[in-house]
């Protein structure tokens, strides 16, 4: 028997969803009020949803999916009951007289159950799911929300009234799932205007019927659901017209994490929320809302011990809002995102998260964010206000797990032509030693990328003739140019990858016509980036930047490359092509055009 506390209390989650919610409540754990009051009110009532929910035959009907139940009897040996002792199937006599025909069955009884049978399956068969059950659907809908909301308004101060609505309208609600396996009938469902009415029941009185409604939505927007873009887009921006965000983000103001069905509502709207940023103008609306952001803050904030599902997802939510939209990014630089993240981080400076666990991915997510924000000039000017250069030192100097992830932190914040003061406060917080030491150790490919464009940074935007600048070149200069002949290795290591990759393409390009090579360009220019162009790039300009300043570098670079029979055409090819690659068209990147052509001057 199906009781209440089943059709509210157990939400089902769709096998195709990204990650499952994972109930973690104590059973020790007292219930919030509301929760007990509901439980009270639902128990008072289960005889009556007893009587109100069988058949003739006394089974439970269900308008929406069937749960997979594990039958108890099933067993992988034989069925029935045993054979007495001594008493193989060998011994049994033969059924000549068909007595045993169906199990005691009579002919005539047997052929009338098949016939039932039969007739059932094509029934079964018969349904289909088109613009026609769309359409009745949502007739039927309409009325369920109609009378629910009828009897909750008459009979307001007696539970007793509505709840059997309420039931019914639960499990509709839960029959809706199956248009999710139907994103063909996405447009005609929104054409009948019940996405307006499905979004309504957010805003419903009982929050058990706004979390299904909510988990409805994310199983509907789901990214594993087959749908076409404009079968997504007409459900989702009906959905929209009906204030979708703003009901959504009330939810997260009225459900308490303390009970486990509220903590799972949260769950889902962190889910919607995922569902509707893989479209830009959707990120946007939603980083632009007055809730999101504060609540977000305030959620990844929260302490605890370990870090719940929730808060890790609430970092993840929050990366790729930030990842989405140079909008998003300043309105979260404005509530101090950049000075938040950097206390959270600081508890990671010497600690590591525990290896593969939602605190990891939390730290992870916090770190990306991190990232996103210090890209725009007014998050590197406030990354410098609040110290994070000095904690990323620290970092670097001390942590483990964070150690990469600063670096990375760095890289981006020096990156720009906004990045010149962070490249300042590096000198000045003595950090040259740090990044020059780490450079010189032996170190992973992802580190040295970085490393090496911290240095093109320094190189390219601390102004000529200061303090901090001649002592960043000192750097290079020192032990008789060690960090020159650094370079110059790893320029072989990275050539070495790179021209057979080149190779292959040349071999390819004969076979095209040049319609075709014009198409490949952009194939052939990602697998070279793959193969470690873009690092022998960045090392050729700092090269090319240290021969420009110093006659010494550039007889020590000249006397390495001629240890191969190698001279300076090398570096001058790299930053031609680099030059060329920009066109005339590209003006954002005219600073960088004016740089490659005066360094290839020197060379």
């Amino acid at each position: 028997m199906t009781s209440i506390d089943e059709l509210f209390k157990k939400p089902s989650i769709a096998g195709g969803s990204k990650r499952k919610f994972e109930p973690v409540q104590d059973p020790s754990t007292p219930l919030p009020s509301r929760e007990r009051a509901r439980r009270n009110v639902l128990t008072r009532q289960d005889e009556l949803y007893k009587s109100a929910k069988l058949d003739s035959n006394g089974d439970v009907r269900s308008k929406g999916k069937e749960a997979m139940v594990e039958d108890p009897m099933e067993d992988d040996g034989e069925a029935g009951p045993e054979l007495p002792p001594d008493f193989g199937e060998e011994d049994i006599p033969d059924d000549e007289e068909g007595r045993f025909f169906g199990g005691g069955m009579e002919q005539k009884t047997a052929d009338a159950m098949q016939y039932i049978d039969q007739n059932e399956e094509e029934e079964t068969a018969l349904e289909k799911f088109d613009a026609a059950w769309v359409r009745r659907f949502a007739l039927n809908f309409e009325k369920k929300i109609s009378k629910n909301a009828e009897l909750r308004g008459k009979f307001e101060g007696d539970p007793q009234k509505f709840m059997a609505s309420e039931a019914d309208l639960d499990t509709e609600i839960k029959g809706l799932s199956i248009l999710s396996e139907h994103p063909e009938l996405y447009e005609e469902f929104s054409k009948m205007g019940c996405v307006g009415s499905l979004i309504s029941l957010l805003s419903h009185e009982n929050a058990d019927i706004a979390i299904d409604t909510i988990q409805l939505i994310s199983e509907l927007t789901d990214e594993d659901v087959e749908a076409e873009q404009e079968q997504w887009d007409s459900l989702v921006n009906a959905m929209m017209d009906a204030d979708l965000i703003e009901l959504l983000t009330q939810n997260l103001g009225r459900l308490d994490e303390g009970s486990e069905t509220d903590r799972a509502g949260v769950y889902y709207v962190l889910s919607v929320l995922e569902n509707l940023s893989s479209q830009t103008p959707l990120a946007e609306k939603i980083g632009q809302d007055a809730t999101v952001f504060p609540w977000i803050l305030s959620r990844i904030q929260k302490k605890e011990h370990p870090v719940s599902q929730n808060k890790q997802y609430a970092a993840e939510i929050l990366a790729i809002l930030l990842q989405s939209s140079s909008k998003n990014r300043e309105r979260f630089i404005s509530l101090e995102g950049v000075d938040i993240i950097l206390q959270l981080l600081s508890a990671y400076r010497k600690r590591d998260p525990e290896k593969d666990s939602d605190e990891e991915e939390y730290v992870e997510n916090l770190f990306d964010s991190l990232i996103c924000l210090v890209d725009e000039d007014l998050g590197k000017e406030k990354f410098i206000e609040a110290e994070g250069i000095e904690l990323c030192l620290i970092m670097l100097k001390e942590g483990k797990f964070s150690k990469p992830r600063a670096l990375r932190v760095l890289d981006h914040a020096f990156g720009g032509a906004g990045g010149a003061p962070a490249c300042e406060r590096l000198v000045e917080a003595a950090g040259l030693r740090t990044v020059f030491g780490m450079f010189m150790k032996k170190q992973e490919s992802q580190n040295i990328e970085h490393l090496l464009g911290i240095f093109a940074s320094l190189l390219r935007l601390l102004p000529g003739g200061s303090a901090a600048r001649i002592r960043t070149l000192a750097k290079f200069m020192e032990k008789d140019y060690e960090k020159i002949e650094k370079l110059v290795k790893l320029r072989r290591e990275y050539a070495t990858r790179v021209s057979p990759v080149e190779q292959t393409i040349a071999n390819e390009r004969k076979g095209f016509s040049p319609e075709d090579q014009e198409l490949m360009a952009g194939e052939w220019l990602s697998r070279r980036f793959d193969a470690g162009l873009f690092s022998l790039q960045t090392i050729d300009i700092i090269l090319a930047w240290l021969i420009a300043e110093d006659d010494g570098a550039k007889k020590k670079v000249v006397s390495l490359l001629a240890d191969r029979d190698e001279d300076l055409s090398l570096v001058r090819g790299t930053l031609q092509e680099q030059l060329d690659g920009l066109g005339e068209e590209e003006e954002d990147q005219k600073d960088f055009k004016d740089m490659l052509s005066t360094l290839l001057q020197f060379l």
